[in-house]
């Protein structure tokens, strides 16, 4: 009985990282099974995965600005649009509550009627034109970044299909295939074998030994050391860390560029962690790396490899996906070093927050207001009582808020034996 529950379970509960269901979790139990697919909850690393749902969308009718003429649209096209952006409601309720990025202008449209556009506002379009300015600054360095991951490939190509679900994550802009490979001809070259539209392949056209260098040999040859993996946990893990310090001195480092494609455990890391390395944010789905397996020649089971080995690499199912972070770029939730393609786009993520607390703050008032003049409540000053009271009530906050952060960082550091 317990073997055939077992393999019911089995059946209704989908791997979540890709590879069928043929995957060799044990069984019976099952609880144990869910516990591989994550790791012990770290708030630091748990909020640099922190995804903006507003500012997705924002970024999405920005873009859909940029490609109207004079950077203005209607919001008639833009309700249009709002299905594709995954958004319910009227555009123009959505376009009032970010007065910081946009500006709504009425106009007549010719027929009598009046006619309703938006545009950036000021402050946005100088963002919007100093993302641009970064965006043609970096084209260097994106073509590297973009010449690297072909290096990493064992055929020196990859699927354009394919190659777009990673363009974002390494600061590619929509139109890279024009932007970057016409001025590249003796580097890059789109081919298509088959004649089928998903079949387009960028291909390396000529290695390049100066950009065979990872980032974990970068860094050795700063410090004036052998290569090797760093462990970005705290001494307290004891038991973890001796488990690293055998990976790590067990075998040589594996360049991710070398002409030796042996499967090891130590080559699949070393691909991870330049592949991260290489990213703008130092982070990835792990579902979406899943796709270039065969490419990148990463094991079968992804997920257990990256789960063994949490010195290096942060696994997390923050809003159901899936992600592995590279644990030596951050510090606390911070990047340590961000590309100015990152700046810039923090930048527009801050007004586009700025925009919505000044229009909640706006209705907040008008709320109050209303209250006010139906008599629910009444506007009194503020006293010397009511600032002692305050005061007291932010001493406390911050005596809770210590000891809070004292109990999270004695579970956090004291490892189990």
């Amino acid at each position: 009985m317990a073997t055939k529950l077992a393999a019911v379970l089995r059946r209704q509960l989908p791997n979540p990282f890709g590879g069928g269901l043929s995957d060799p979790y044990p069984s019976p139990p099952m609880i144990p099974r869910r516990l591989l697919w994550s790791m012990k909850k770290e708030p630091a690393l748990e909020a640099s995965l922190s995804r903006n749902r507003r500012w997705i969308v924002n970024n999405q009718i920005k873009n859909f600005l940029l490609r109207s003429p004079g950077h203005t649209a209607t919001v008639r096209s833009l309700q249009k649009k709002l299905k594709s952006f995954d958004l319910q409601g009227r555009a123009i309720n959505w376009l009032r509550k970010y007065p910081c990025c946009f500006d709504v202008l009425y106009a007549p449209d010719g027929g009598g009627e009046e006619e309703i556009f938006f545009t950036f506002s000021k402050r946005m379009a100088f963002l919007v034109e100093e993302e641009e300015a970064a965006m043609a600054a970096s084209e260097p360095a994106m073509a590297q970044r973009l010449a690297k991951l072909l290096m990493l490939c064992r055929d020196r190509r990859l699927n354009v299909v394919k190659l777009n679900e990673l363009k974002r994550g390494f600061g590619f802009p929509d139109d890279y295939l024009l932007r970057l490979v016409p001025k590249l001809p003796e580097t890059f070259r789109v081919v298509n074998r088959t004649g089928r539209r998903n079949s387009m392949e960028i291909e390396l056209v000529r290695w390049d030994p100066d950009l065979a260098t990872s980032a974990v040999e970068a860094a050795a040859i700063e410090r004036g050391t052998e290569p090797r993996f760093v462990c970005s946990l705290p001494d307290t893990w004891i038991k973890t860390r001796k488990k690293f310090d055998e990976f790590n001195e067990a075998t040589p480092y594996v360049s991710p560029y070398s002409a030796d494609n042996t499967e090891t455990d130590k080559r699949a890391v070393a691909v991870i962690h330049e592949i991260l390395s290489l990213s703008l944010w130092k982070k990835a789905s792990i579902f979406k790396l899943e796709h270039f397996k065969k490419e990148l020649g990463l094991p079968e089971k992804l997920n257990l490899l990256l789960l063994r080995h949490p010195c290096i690499f942060y696994v997390s199912n923050r809003y159901n996906i899936y992600t592995v972070v590279l644990r030596e770029a951050y510090k606390g939730s911070e990047l340590i070093e961000k590309d100015p393609l990152v700046v810039v786009k923090q930048k527009l993520g801050e007004l586009m927050q700025e925009g919505l607390h000044e229009y909640n703050q706006r209705r907040h008032l008008a709320n109050l207001e209303k209250k006010r003049k139906k008599g629910e409540i009444s506007i009194r000053t503020k006293t010397e009582e009511d600032d002692e009271n305050e005061e007291e009530a932010l001493r406390l906050d911050s005596v809770e808020k210590r000891e809070e952060r004292k109990r999270f960082y004695k579970v956090l550091f004291d490892e189990n034996p």
